[in-house]
């Protein structure tokens, strides 16, 4: 038998069994819930290709921002540009620039409000909560009362939850959860953040 027979036999074969597997799924007929977490870069950048990837197919979509406050980044700047998202900049910024909890808190407890909300409505395909696991991981907001939203959702409301930390519960209820793990990052090299890449 040929290279080329050969190969083509093997890949008859993977084509079958792959064809098997996906006639065996179904569609839960319902929104997903994703959870994007881990040390390496990339976790909201993901859930912003996700989002435009419903807005393709002319899907609703809402972000609430729990963390980043009013720092401009591209993917603010090409949403409001394009239309088509419901976007709402809650955090107050890296707690660290704060430096007041109570404050924090506050903010966090406003952001889960409009999040829940928007997540019941039946509204939207898809909600973002970017960086809403930073807020859990200080305890501004408890996982149990995320976990309740989520619960609450509109059936048709798929969510995706990011930043580092994820809350072991959480990701057990998630049907996705992906870990991004940094191999190299130019910060460490001495590199500062770069327009178009990092914000």
């Amino acid at each position: 038998m040929s290279e080329t027979t050969d190969h083509k036999q093997k890949m008859q074969e993977r084509q079958a069994e792959q064809r098997a597997k996906v006639s065996e799924l179904q569609d839960p007929e319902k929104g997903l819930v994703l959870v994007h977490t881990g040390a390496g870069k990339g976790k909201s950048s993901s859930a912003f290709g996700v989002a435009i990837r419903a807005l393709g197919w002319k899907q609703d979509v809402g972000v609430v921002q729990f963390i980043k406050g009013k720092w401009k980044t591209g993917e603010r700047l090409f949403f409001d540009r394009m239309g088509g998202v419901d976007w709402h900049t809650m955090g107050e910024g890296f707690t660290w620039d704060t430096q007041d909890k109570e404050r924090d808190i506050a903010a966090a407890q406003a952001a889960f409000a409009k999040a829940r909300e928007m997540m019941a409505s039946g509204k939207y395909n898809l909600v973002v909560l970017d960086e809403i696991n930073i807020a859990m991981r200080y305890d501004y907001i408890s996982v149990e009362d995320v976990l309740a939203a989520l619960n609450a959702r509109d059936p048709k409301t798929g969510v995706i939850l990011t930043g580092r930390d994820a809350k072991p519960a959480l990701c057990d209820y998630a049907d996705l959860v992906t870990e991004f793990a940094e191999v190299k990052h130019p910060f460490k090299a001495g590199i500062k953040a770069q327009k178009g890449v990092d914000y």
